[in-house]
């Protein structure tokens, strides 16, 4: 098996292939946490709305770069991403808060516009690059699908660092956020501040969404955001187990598609999708079979 081989062969090949490996089952930790509440909220557009506000970061770092020389690459580009996300999860709260305002039309206008703009953005960079005779910026392939198997031991500290951070954050306020995610409505009545919970997850989503972007793309980050959190509503409505069940389906589902990718040699991302997307039919497989077993249908006489 290939997998075996470039995890315990060589160690050319571990050095290489144990990185990726650890990003990837930490950034699923990371964001199976949260997915949580993303799904429990009905946020699951938000998560995408957000990943997507990146691509116009990417395209708004660029262009910094190319009149300060600063922002382009490395500590600069993610620093520029990371402050865009963060607005843009801001963004989208404050046109929801409003009254009469649809979140799902925040999303839409928050989404919409920070992708125009990086799309624009990143072809105009491009072009000047080339005629300065610059390096290339990223493609719009490696965005959003990014490539987790590029990544090297200094991301695995990144990625440790965000998920201990985010874990930390999500655990100090894990009460209130919780109460808020089960009923917003009677939240402020019992001292927990609806709109400060929302702006919190929001801006915790953000930062979990540029370090997964970073490493393993947008399209990645949607995924992980949403499927492990559906998965495990689907077996469970118990709040301990819901979470337990949920950060296990996003470390096996990723687990399960680097495997795929390794032995199949197809790209990381869309496998570990892929294997996150059968993880979650199987788990409403088992729920509408239980559900049957529960409520089976009277025989007619």
């Amino acid at each position: 098996m290939r997998t075996l081989e470039y995890l315990l062969g060589a160690p050319e090949l571990r050095a290489t292939f144990w990185p990726p490996v650890l990003v990837g089952l930490l950034v699923a930790a990371l964001c199976s946490a949260l997915s949580v509440p993303v799904v429990l909220k009905r946020m699951a557009f938000v998560g995408q709305g957000v990943s997507h506000a990146a691509f116009g970061g990417v395209g708004v770092a660029l262009a910094l770069g190319l009149i300060i020389g600063a922002a382009a690459h490395g500590t600069g580009l993610l620093a520029v991403v990371t402050l865009f996300c963060v607005a843009a999860a801001l963004g989208i709260a404050w046109l929801s808060d409003r009254p009469g305002a649809r979140t799902d039309t925040a999303i839409g206008i928050v989404l919409a516009a920070s992708m125009a703009v990086g799309f624009l953005l990143i072809r105009a960079a491009a072009a000047r690059m080339r005629a300065s005779g610059l390096p290339p910026p990223p493609s719009v392939e490696s965005i959003l699908f990014g490539s987790v198997l590029n990544v090297g031991p200094g991301d695995a500290v990144l990625a440790a660092a965000a998920t201990a951070a985010v874990l930390a954050l999500l655990w100090w306020y894990r009460r209130p956020m919780l109460f808020w995610a089960f009923d917003e409505s009677a939240s402020p009545a019992f001292g927990v501040p609806s709109r400060a919970m929302r702006s919190l997850l929001l801006i915790v989503l953000a930062l979990a969404i540029v370090v997964t972007m970073r490493l393993a793309g947008v399209v990645l980050a949607t995924a992980l955001l949403v499927l492990p959190g559906a998965a495990a509503l689907e077996l469970t409505d118990r709040l301990r187990p819901v979470y337990a069940i949920a950060m296990a389906v996003g470390v096996l589902g990723v687990a399960a598609g680097l495997v795929l990718s390794f032995e199949m040699n197809w790209q990381p991302g869309p496998s570990i999708v892929l294997a996150l997307t059968a993880m979650f039919a199987a788990a409403r497989a088992a729920s509408s079979l239980r559900s049957r077993r529960a409520h089976p249908q009277e025989k007619p006489a």
